[in-house]
């Protein structure tokens, strides 16, 4: 079965962001290695540009439009991080661009979203669908609609992530990232087993959002209702057409965390590492802090994929702490 992307599409994704997308820096911790016994490495997306991976991917899709699409403008749904990807691609590029938001995405990422220019509007992700939300626009108003992560151009955009851990840290053994709609992990996925064809990589959901786990085990795209965590990132309902096929030829398998585990590793990161991210981003981090990837001395790569954390939801969690 022909695959959706290829390690060419990651590297062609590289060569248009070169200059535009924040080359993040990749940390380690004393602290973290002896806690779990491995060798972290964390790639800080949160130290991407609008604060998330999700401006590679939209700007590697937004580039590759042909000028009668640019001039029509796009549109997109997103929770949020996607939503400024898309704004700011657009911004950057000359392009009009709506966005459709669920009405209970985070206030600050509805406000950076309009702030970077792309017309917002909301639906209730209860009572509608989002996809025919956004359909209707792309028809009303003759727009290109480009998904958040079951997009081709979008995933080879994400997996520059891998491409420059790789790249700073060769000899990995492992790669951990979150999953949502598997952009982030079907473009890393790809790029690392490229490089590194004997790397073992797993995709991080939370335990109420476990669309990707039960695909997995029944391997086929298994739809659940809709998740509630705290993790919003996450809150998508099926695997995505396009990066299902990637992620289960390249991906070992998938790991659950707890709410809890996240919050836990969200307040260590910020607390002990001095790094901001929003819970989806500490996902990740959250598996390796409960010791779930990998044997005793294992150089794990990790991604932070975003620091985009609610004001409100911050204070709300360092006041039960």
């Amino acid at each position: 079965m022909d695959l959706a992307i290829s390690f060419d599409d990651v590297l062609s994704a590289a060569a248009r962001l070169r200059g535009v997308a924040n080359r993040t820096p990749v940390m380690t911790s004393r602290t973290v290695n002896e806690l779990t016994g491995y060798q972290v490495f964390f790639k800080c997306e949160n130290f991407q540009r609008i604060g998330a991976f999700k401006f590679r991917g939209a700007y590697n899709a937004l580039s590759r439009l042909s000028e009668a699409e640019k001039a029509r403008g796009v549109v997109t749904h997103s929770s949020g991080n996607h939503a400024q990807g898309i704004a700011l691609a657009a911004k950057l590029l000359g392009i009009r661009a709506v966005i459709v938001m669920p009405s209970d995405a985070p206030a600050s990422k509805l406000a950076a979203t309009r702030g970077y220019g792309a017309e917002v509007v909301l639906y209730d992700r209860q009572t509608q669908e989002r996809a025919e939300v956004s359909d209707q626009i792309a028809r009303d108003r003759g727009m290109t609609f480009v998904h958040p992560f079951d997009h081709p151009h979008v995933m080879a955009g994400q997996g520059t992530a891998a491409l420059e851990l790789l790249e700073d840290v060769p000899d990995l053994d492992v790669l951990v990232g979150p999953i949502g709609g598997g952009g982030l992990l079907s473009g890393c996925a790809t790029a690392a087993k490229a490089i590194r064809p004997d790397i073992t990589i797993y995709g991080v959901e939370t335990e109420t959002a476990n669309d990707w786990w039960l695909s997995f085990r029944q391997n086929e795209r298994v739809h659940i209702p809709p998740p509630d965590t705290i993790a919003d990132g996450m809150r998508t309902q099926q695997p995505g057409r396009l990066t299902f096929p990637v992620i289960r030829r390249y991906v070992q398998e998938i790991l659950l965390v707890s709410d809890a585990q996240v919050i836990e590793a969200l307040k260590f990161l910020l607390f002990r590492l001095k790094i901001l991210a929003e819970p989806t981003g500490a996902v990740a981090p959250a598996a390796v802090l409960q010791k779930k990837v990998g044997p005793p001395g294992a150089k794990v790569g990790v991604i932070i994929s975003g620091g985009n954390m609610d004001a409100a939801l911050l204070a709300q969690l360092l006041g039960e702490a």
